[in-house]
């Protein structure tokens, strides 16, 4: 999905705490800034939620998930690079496509979603693979992001 670009280093670190604290550090000090100037916030207890991923696709995210972990640093290289692919998210109680979330795709299918609170504010929302053909699907056939306050 994303624009064929380099494929960034995966984050090989020793241990969970070793990547919590890469989170903590990375992310939750002070608001990442995007390529056009939204200041997005996370939260520290969202690591877990970050690198864990849900055995039964039920939404529990209850078992860690190498993949994820390893992708910790492409979240801020996401946000900060203007050349991949942005796409309205999906608001599942209204079912229809919503600009205030805005979704990047870039390499391996890594999505990083945020929800917009103004026209610079965002909250991280989640980040995950899209490793099956159906969510594939869906991220090509949404609409363009468009910023809802501009």
């Amino acid at each position: 999905m994303a624009d064929g670009s380099e494929r960034p280093d995966l984050l090989i670190l020793d241990d969970l705490e070793i990547y919590r604290g890469y989170y903590n550090s990375t992310y939750c000090v002070r608001p990442i800034e995007t390529h056009d100037g939204i200041k997005v916030r996370f939260r520290r207890d969202q690591f877990a939620h970050i690198v864990q991923e849900s055995s039964n696709r039920d939404g529990v995210k209850d078992t860690p998930s190498p993949q994820r972990q390893q992708r910790l640093s492409w979240i801020k290289i996401a946000l900060q690079d203007p050349s991949f692919v942005f796409k309205a998210g999906w608001d599942n109680k209204k079912r229809v496509n919503d600009h205030q979330r805005r979704i990047t795709v870039m390499i391996d299918n890594f999505v990083v979603v945020i929800r917009l609170k103004s026209a610079t504010a965002a909250d991280f929302v989640t980040c995950y693979v899209a490793d099956d053909a159906r969510t594939q699907e869906k991220l090509r056939n949404a609409p363009d992001w468009i910023n809802p306050y501009t």
